[in-house]
């Protein structure tokens, strides 16, 4: 068991709070209120219940991170929290596309991928229940014909789903073509689950005699990670350990009061153990640059979002209302910030080119805060915007490995204040906010929008 002290909202007297870990060796678990002798408090059970949890578990909070006793070697990137990918979701759709993918690499690996005459694959739980909304199907295909999330152009996506449906064949990794009938071949299982996560799939490669060649199951675990079934939590377990290993927001501020170093400098630091400095700062300007070209398509693109509500654009029309107000009204940002974060989540809905931040459901939050420091902050510039998403990164890591962003796991909720304690933190930084500053934004907007 692990126990943690000094929180914010803490237990009623008598309490103490409890944090089972599950499964061995990795950090994720329940939490709930203890008691000698006893169980839950009057009224817990119904707040418990609220957050989509069972009796047993709780919601988690920022503060749960200050005295965490857990492994503090850092191993998530900056590159694996922002990915850059296609919408609606980050679980249900760049998730399945990156497990499709990786299957398919593992063939190859094996050298076994010109033996393969035909793939099945079973969604399970969460995936099957809301894969077709989310485009589940439609991800693996791709993914099974070697697209990568990153790579993939949106604008091709439907061709592509529609020339596999018509043809009845799968151009497999884009090398061979191989049997496919989306009907036969794409089994949803809304009644099952898999122990592990309720986002699961298992793909089965067959060969021309319908022997199987090779089966995997894969995790959706939030914000576009995958976990194949038997290895570790972190696919990067052998990545050398970084010279700023943090696992709380205690650790974090000592850190940087040891060493004289900004949270947006630690987390620099962390990651040039893994890659040289100027990739890193090129794929922090590659996010932004993502970023900014998906608010800036939400704002001018009209018309239906797909799915059977038929539900029309908001941006646009937002933003020319905004676009032809006088800008006295001391809220007015407040306006324009509604607008840009409105129109990244109206791009994702479409399917177009997002960022997970950390998820796509909650995409549109740290876009929108960081356009409205270029927009409304005097002296606002590029190198503030590096500064807020590397301290963003570092406060969504705190969440990523001590707790979850998915939702599946922490509900929408969830995963929108971790958005909010990450841009907040974030747009700290850019001001030339300190550390115990960021921390202190990064817990509020969690208390706030997660309460």
């Amino acid at each position: 068991m692990v126990f943690f002290r000094d929180l914010a909202a803490g237990p009623p007297p008598g309490y103490a709070v409890q944090v089972s870990l599950f499964p061995a060796g990795t950090k994720t678990g329940s939490l709930r209120y203890t008691k000698p002798g006893g169980d839950f408090g009057p009224g817990f059970a119904s707040e418990h219940k609220q957050w989509g949890f069972s009796p047993s578990t709780a919601p988690v909070h920022w503060s749960q991170f200050t005295n965490c006793s857990l492994d503090k070697d850092v191993k998530t990137s900056f590159f694996e929290l922002f990915k850059i990918g296609i919408g609606p979701s980050s679980s249900h759709t760049v998730g399945p596309m990156r497990a499709a993918r990786e299957f398919v690499a593992q063939q190859h690996r094996q050298a076994q991928w010109s033996e393969v005459s035909r793939v099945c694959v079973e969604l399970f739980g969460s995936l099957a229940l809301t894969g077709k909304g989310h485009g589940t199907d439609r991800a693996i295909i791709l993914g099974l014909m070697g697209e990568q999330p990153d790579e993939v152009d949106p604008a091709s996506i439907e061709h592509k789903h529609n020339e596999v449906r018509r043809s009845g064949m799968l151009m497999f990794d884009g090398v061979c073509q191989i049997e496919f009938d989306e009907t036969r071949d794409i089994i949803f299982h809304p009644d099952k689950t898999l122990p592990t996560h309720s986002n699961a799939m298992r793909f089965t490669a067959l060969n021309s005699a319908g022997n199987e060649i090779a089966s995997d199951t894969y995790y959706s675990v939030g914000g576009g990670f995958i976990q194949k079934e038997g290895d570790e939590l972190s696919p990067n377990v052998t990545r050398p350990e970084v010279p700023f290993p943090f696992s709380s927001a205690n650790e974090l501020l000592r850190i940087g009061d040891e060493h004289g170093l900004a949270v947006w400098q630690i987390a620099l630091a962390n990651e040039a153990a893994w890659r040289p400095v100027s990739e890193v700062r090129a794929y922090v300007a590659r996010v932004w640059k993502t970023m900014e070209e998906c608010l800036d398509c939400g704002l001018r693109t009209e018309g239906i979002l797909p799915g059977g509500l038929k539900v029309r654009r908001r941006a646009p029309a937002l933003f020319r209302k905004l676009s032809a107000q006088s800008n006295t009204d001391p809220l007015a940002p407040m306006d324009w910030v509604n607008a840009f974060a409105m129109a990244v989540n109206e791009e994702n809905a479409a399917g177009a080119r997002v960022v997970t931040a950390p998820t796509n459901g909650a995409a549109g939050i740290i876009p929108a805060v960081g356009h409205y420091y270029l927009q409304f902050v005097p002296g606002a510039s590029e190198d503030g915007i590096f500064q807020y998403l590397l301290t963003a990164g570092a406060i969504g890591i705190l969440y990523k490995e001590n707790a979850s962003i998915s939702g599946a796991e922490v509900g929408c909720q969830g995963e929108v204040g971790v958005a909010c304690s990450m841009a907040a933190g974030g747009l700290v930084a850019a001001l030339g906010g300190d550390n115990q500053q960021i921390e202190s934004a990064a817990r509020s907007a969690w208390s706030t929008t997660s309460a």
